[in-house]
């Protein structure tokens, strides 16, 4: 069974769409909750709840993430840069476990994975810290040789491929036949090199039907799809349709 991670900040993009200013995140008009929409998640099936603090926190908000570790049943994944405020409010939280990601005020979601090569001193800093605290870190990467073998040098215990750059040449028959082999190469490394195998990054309901034929995979973090999904079907068909999809 592959496990599915809901991302829930496209949730809070809408409440923050018309509620940036408000003093405060849940309450009286401010709309919609994002905990409400993860607990709804849960009930539906979700296996873990995702969110990413970003540094202009222009959709997932501080009390957010503390009221989630207070009322989810499931796990927390915290989506993060790599930088000392972030850790030091990730050894706070304590979340079951972390992902690392490349973080830029320009893009409107992240896009491409995070360079573990370049940054290799700042990310192993950071794993160093989770490891020592009990928090399963993963790494947000592309499925490219170098990176994959230096997540496991540094002791990472799982990567989450990004999957962005295969679902945008979905219907680009020989581009995305050449990310799709990119992908199943890279969790193959990662296996053998006793990674854990995770993936996400523009999966939906459709190019569902091949990632879910990546080996190893452990599990997928979704959001977009499933917001947008559950905008028309509600939150429970939204989840339980991605679910079934995942493991017909």
């Amino acid at each position: 069974m592959i496990l599915l991670g809901v991302n829930i900040d496209h949730c809070a993009t809408l409440r923050q769409a018309r509620y940036r200013s408000a003093a405060a995140t849940t309450g009286g008009a401010v709309e919609p909750d994002p905990v409400t929409f993860a607990l709804l998640c849960e009930r539906a099936g979700a296996d873990g709840i995702t969110v990413h603090l970003r540094e202009d926190r222009r959709h997932i908000q501080e009390r957010d993430v503390w009221r989630l570790r207070e009322s989810i049943g499931t796990r927390l994944n915290l989506e993060m840069s790599c930088t000392p405020e972030m850790t030091k409010f990730a050894l706070k939280l304590k979340p079951e476990s972390v992902c690392l990601v490349p973080e830029n005020r320009a893009e409107i979601t992240t896009e491409g994975g995070l360079d573990v090569v370049t940054h290799r001193r700042r990310v192993a800093k950071c794993v160093d810290a989770m490891n020592a605290a009990g928090i399963a870190t993963s790494l947000f990467i592309d499925a490219d040789r170098e990176q994959i073998e230096l997540a496991a040098e540094l002791h990472a215990p799982w990567v989450e491929l990004h999957t962005g750059a295969y679902a945008e040449a979905y219907f680009t028959t020989a581009k995305r036949k050449k990310e799709f082999a990119r992908l199943r190469e890279g969790a193959a490394r990662a296996h053998g090199l006793g990674l854990v195998v995770n993936a996400g990054h523009g999966i939906n309901y459709v190019n569902i039907a091949e990632v879910r034929t990546i080996p190893h995979l452990h599990e997928l973090n979704i959001g977009h799809s499933i917001v947008s999904r559950a905008v028309f079907t509600g939150v429970d068909e939204a989840v339980r349709e991605m679910k079934a999809r995942m493991n017909p």
